[in-house]
């Protein structure tokens, strides 16, 4: 927690600077969440409808080529994630594409670190996205090299600065970790986002998965409120 809220105080110190080179590729961006969910499933105390999480980071962006990095206060491994990620995105024909890695990080409790590829297609308001783990670990979970995770978002809309988004993810364990008990599960989100101009923007959401009775209130849907500065 110390260190995810000291990495975003630096965050927030220098989005002035920022904001100053309108033509700069840096970006920065921090959030407030009521509750902090990733996949569908509590990143805190599943006890707890209401559990705020600080977030943020930073993105550079040059040529369709990114690297960024981004942190959050959670509620196990010494309260801190901290993500790193590259690609390139670009669009061809109307489609839009995404393919890069992402390395999860755990600060203290590395065997929870896990390494992924992903790719994503997008044509109109939809996209689909597509990670695939390379690491020998998925978030703890042992000999997990091949899961998947499909996610398909739609977003829509529904007046200036109003937007309405949609969408449903399955993971899918590898055989071996299924072996050693893990089970596959279906996460939802429904969002609507306000751009409140100058950087702002808030938005609310009905988060949750199935698969309650294997994980419990881990997966229970939470309606979760977000408030972020982006530069």
């Amino acid at each position: 927690m110390k260190t995810t809220l000291t990495a975003l105080a630096v965050a927030l110190a220098l989005l002035p600077a920022v904001a100053q080179a309108q033509d700069s590729p840096l970006s920065a961006n921090v959030s407030l969440t009521s509750k902090y969910k990733y996949r569908g499933q509590d990143q805190s105390n599943e006890e707890k409808n209401i559990l705020p999480a600080i977030q943020g980071g930073f993105d550079y962006a040059a040529g369709g080529f990114y690297i960024g990095n981004w942190n959050s206060s959670i509620g196990f491994a010494n309260g801190t994630e901290s993500d790193i990620y590259l690609g390139y995105s670009g669009e061809v024909e109307g489609f839009s594409y995404d393919v890069g890695l992402l390395q999860y990080m755990y600060p203290g409790e590395s065997e929870l670190n896990t390494t992924e590829l992903y790719a994503s297609v997008g044509f109109g308001p939809v996209t689909a996205k597509y990670s695939a783990t390379v690491s020998k670990k998925y978030f703890g979970i042992e000999a997990a090299r091949k899961t998947g995770y499909l996610e398909v978002t739609a977003s829509f809309d529904l007046a200036e600065g109003i937007t309405l988004s949609g969408t449903v993810g399955t993971t899918q364990f590898s055989s071996s970790a299924k072996s050693n008990g893990a089970v596959n599960y279906t996460d939802y989100k429904v969002a609507v986002d306000f751009d409140l101009g100058s950087g702002f923007s808030a938005g609310v959401a009905y988060v949750g998965a199935n698969k309650k009775g294997v994980y419990g209130d881990l997966n229970k849907a939470r309606l979760i409120a977000t408030l972020s500065k982006s530069l």
